[in-house]
């Protein structure tokens, strides 16, 4: 476990630099983002921060003793819960959801590469953590999804890096 661990702390480190470049993108000019280039960047730091959060859960869980699937099933059972507040949390906003409506729209081929390259295995990874149905592959489905998750990040950054003037 001691080598997972060391594993999810960078992958946390990993993310807290995304959060820091895109709050240095979002600072430099404030007076000149737009709404679709705000929502970009909550975006990202909402990911980024779910990373973080994500990836020190199981290391924090260890520290008490809690090992194999009870371990990742509460790590897989909150990250999961916690994806599902961000996206929640995103789509009540109406400028996130029309720049959802209008990048489907503008890019259609993208957005369902994202959708299905990205978040549906995201997805059957941390439920197949849940049900325990491959108990040895745990740590194993628990970190591929942080990492597709850090993908997610990655592709926020970009989003946003292209959407500077």
């Amino acid at each position: 476990m001691a080598v997972d661990l060391f594993l999810l702390v960078a992958i946390a480190e990993i993310a807290g630099i995304f959060v820091g470049f895109g709050a240095l993108i979002g600072v430099t000019r404030p007076d000149e983002v737009s709404a679709f280039q705000a929502a970009r960047l909550r975006a990202l730091v909402m990911v980024g921060l779910t990373i973080i959060i994500a990836s020190l859960i199981p290391v924090t869980l260890n520290l008490y003793g809690i090992t194999e699937h009870t371990l990742w099933f509460a790590s897989s059972f909150f990250f999961y819960s916690l994806n599902w507040i961000v996206i929640i949390m995103a789509f009540r906003d109406p400028a996130n959801r029309e720049l959802m409506k209008t990048e489907t729209q503008r890019r259609p081929v993208t957005s369902i590469l994202f959708w299905s390259v990205l978040e549906v295995p995201f997805h059957v990874l941390l439920i197949l953590t849940m049900l325990g149905l491959f108990l040895s592959l745990e740590p194993a489905f628990y970190t591929t999804a942080l990492v597709i998750y850090l993908f997610q990040a990655a592709f926020a950054l970009v989003q946003l890096v292209h959407s500077q003037e």
